[in-house]
């Protein structure tokens, strides 16, 4: 009874959102991102946390209303996600711009795989569903939702133009096929990990334990590295899909030692474009949760 209300819930709001003239919808969106913020004094905390540690220099009350954008920008995603249906490239023509496109273009064309660097940055969901929209389809690695029936629902919204999804809980076979057939996945690796799926590097300073599965498949195979965002340019009133140039391997020999080192080169990618766009990166997530070896608790 429970999952078939929570599908329920799931598909009323898809619905709600997507015959809703967008200008609205992003409203509607705005006002449930306001609403998470005075329901959720959990997330609230530990996004004003990480913000402490990462910007200790920046006074309080601006690290709240840094964080207060950040809510009305996550209910901005949720209409996208719920409005993804509904968009084709005549009708995103004026909402979304490439930059960098040659840079994945010519990662591409090597035929050994690309492997995107991102993160819960920006407009994460509507990124690779445009992408496969304007002709490139690539496979995501993501986690299964609790729910089966709206894991299913979700991932159909996903995958309406070629993508693909890989679990998990299946990551390095999923990953490896995909690199096989010369395929773009795109991994979000921002979150918290545990050893020895995780190896810690710095990302604002501080000791973050980040998932090492992309150095190790990249430094296998061959395949290509690039960070890719989508993220919301207030000036121009639209999204930009950035891609960066590839992100040079170190490749000494010594496994374990390369597979850190690029880890954090992939890691310093992101912390990049966070810094730049700050009030759209996932504060609330506990990304420092797990500790070096005699490190306190953070949380």
């Amino acid at each position: 009874m429970r999952e078939a209300l929570e599908y329920a819930f799931v598909w009323a709001l898809l619905s709600g959102f997507a015959v809703l003239p967008r200008g609205l919808a992003l409203r509607v969106g705005a006002w449930v991102g306001g609403l998470a913020w005075l329901a959720l004094p959990g997330l609230r905390r530990t996004g004003l946390r990480n913000l402490e540690m990462a910007f200790p220099e920046m006074p309080a009350a601006d690290r709240e209303k840094l964080l207060r954008r950040l809510y009305r920008h996550l209910g901005w995603q949720l209409a996208e996600f719920c409005r993804m249906p509904r968009y084709t490239p005549e009708n995103t023509r004026t909402l979304i711009r490439y930059e960098g496109l040659e840079h994945y273009l010519a990662a591409r064309e090597r035929g050994q795989g690309v492997l995107i660097v991102t993160g819960h940055l920006g407009a994460w969901e509507l990124s690779s569903f445009w992408h496969s929209l304007m002709g490139y389809p690539m496979t995501m690695v993501i986690r299964r939702l609790d729910n089966p029936r709206v894991d299913r629902l979700v991932n159909r919204i996903r995958c309406l133009h070629g993508n693909r999804v890989v679990h998990k809980d299946d990551f390095a076979r999923g990953l490896l096929a995909a690199m096989r057939r010369g395929d773009t996945v795109g991994i979000l690796m921002d979150t918290n990990m545990t050893p020895p799926q995780g190896v810690f590097v710095p990302f604002f300073g501080l000791e973050a334990c980040t998932a090492s599965g992309l150095a190790r498949v990249a430094l296998r195979t061959g395949a290509a590295v690039l960070p890719g965002f989508l993220v919301w340019e207030q000036p121009e009133q639209r999204y930009v899909l950035r891609f960066g140039p590839e992100i040079a391997l170190l490749k000494t020999g010594d496994d374990e030692r390369d597979i850190v080192e690029n880890t954090a080169r992939f890691t310093a990618a992101i912390e990049e474009s966070v810094r730049r766009y700050p009030d759209q990166w996932l504060w609330v997530h506990r990304r420092w949760k797990t500790r070096p070896p005699g490190g306190a608790p953070i949380y």
